[in-house]
C-alpha cells in the first residue's frame, strides 16, 4: 500500500468498522450489534445526526423543551445523563429504567438503528448541516477530542472526509440514507442553518413533532436559553466536564463558533473546487437544500 493510501486509512487505535460504518473504540461491535433488537417505546425520541451537524445544540434544545428543571435552572444534571448516547453508553446507563419519554442521541446510519425504529415506532429528529462547515468543524474537533485521531494536515483530513474514512463514515451516505428511507421512520428533518436563522420556528416544530405543549412564556424561555451564544456560556451545554481521557482541557470546545459559512475562512479555492468536484453533484440529488453562507442572508 502506498504512503498516500496509508495516510487515508483511519488508525485502528481509534476506530473499528462495523457493517460499513466507523465507530470509536469506546464502544464495541457487540454493543452496536445488540442495538438491532433494542426495544423501542412509542414515546422514545432519537436525535440523529452526522458528527458536527448540531448534535449537542439539538440535545440542549430538546432538554430545555422537555425539562422544566433545565429551563428554570433547578436541576443540576449533565446533558449526557439526560440524553445519553445510544451506541456510546460510556456511563453504563440502564436504558430500560430511564424516565419517559426516553431521549437518545446517535450518529448511527439508518440501517444500524433498532428494528422497531425502522417500523415507525418512536420519533426521530434528524439534523443535517452543510458539509463544508461540517468538515471544518470536524477538523477542529479532532484536535481536542482524545478519542479522535488528530490529522494535523487539513488537506489530508479533507480527503479522508470525502472518502468516508472518518468516524461515522461518509457524510453523503449518512444523510442520503436517512432521507431515502424516511418513510420507514416517524421522522422530522431539520437543518442546522434553519435553526440558526429562526430558532423559534425550529423549537415550535420540535414541540409539535413530539407532542409537547408549552406556554408562550416557556417557549420564549427555551428560545432565549437555546441560542448558540448562550449555550456556549453554559458548561453543561458545552460538555465542559468531559473526563480528561475524552477531551483535552483548553484545546477546544464542543460548541466552537456555530456560524454558517465558516468554511470560507479555512478552505482554499483549490480545496473548495476539489470538494465540489467530489460531492456537489451528489448533494444536488438530496431533498435537503443546504445554505452555504447564512451570514449574508441574516
Amino acid at each position: 500500500m502506498s504512503d498516500n493510501r496509508l495516510a487515508m486509512e483511519p488508525s485502528k487505535e481509534f476506530v473499528f468498522n462495523y457493517k460499513g460504518c466507523y465507530f470509536a473504540v469506546n464502544t464495541t461491535p457487540e454493543h452496536v450489534a445488540s442495538l438491532e433488537n433494542f426495544e423501542i417505546k412509542d414515546s422514545d425520541i432519537f436525535i440523529t445526526t452526522y458528527p458536527k451537524s448540531g448534535t449537542v445544540w439539538t440535545q440542549n434544545i430538546l432538554s430545555l423543551i422537555l425539562h422544566k428543571g433545565h429551563r428554570n435552572g433547578t436541576e443540576n444534571m449533565e446533558t449526557m445523563d439526560r440524553i445519553p448516547w445510544l451506541e456510546y453508553n460510556i456511563r453504563n446507563a440502564d436504558f430500560d429504567s430511564l424516565p419517559s419519554p426516553r431521549v437518545f442521541v446517535t450518529h448511527l446510519p439508518y440501517y444500524l438503528t433498532p428494528r422497531d425504529l425502522r417500523n415507525r415506532k418512536g420519533r426521530v429528529i434528524y439534523v443535517s448541516r452543510n458539509p463544508k462547515d461540517v468538515l471544518v468543524s470536524y477538523y477542529h474537533f479532532s484536535k481536542f477530542i482524545v478519542t479522535l485521531e488528530e490529522i494535523p494536515d487539513f488537506n489530508i483530513f479533507m480527503e479522508r472526509f470525502l472518502a468516508g474514512k472518518v468516524l461515522a463514515s461518509a457524510w453523503f451516505d449518512h444523510v442520503s440514507g436517512w432521507c431515502n428511507h424516511a418513510k420507514d421512520f416517524n421522522i422530522l428533518f431539520l437543518t442546522y442553518e434553519e435553526m440558526k436563522k429562526d430558532l423559534r420556528s425550529a423549537v415550535l416544530k420540535i414541540c409539535n413533532f413530539i407532542g409537547k405543549k408549552l406556554s408562550e412564556e416557556e417557549i420564549e424561555s427555551v428560545v432565549r436559553q437555546a441560542t448558540f451564544e448562550n449555550m456556549q456560556k453554559d458548561p453543561r451545554a458545552n460538555y465542559e466536564n468531559m473526563p480528561e481521557d475524552i477531551a483535552m482541557k483548553g484545546k477546544g470546545r464542543f460548541l466552537r463558533k456555530g456560524t454558517v459559512g465558516d468554511w470560507k475562512n479555512m478552505m482554499t479555492v483549490a480545496q473548495n473546487e476539489r470538494f465540489d468536484e467530489v460531492l456537489m453533484d451528489k448533494i444536488k440529488t438530496l431533498p435537503i437544500k443546504f445554505t452555504w453562507d447564512l451570514d449574508s442572508e441574516m
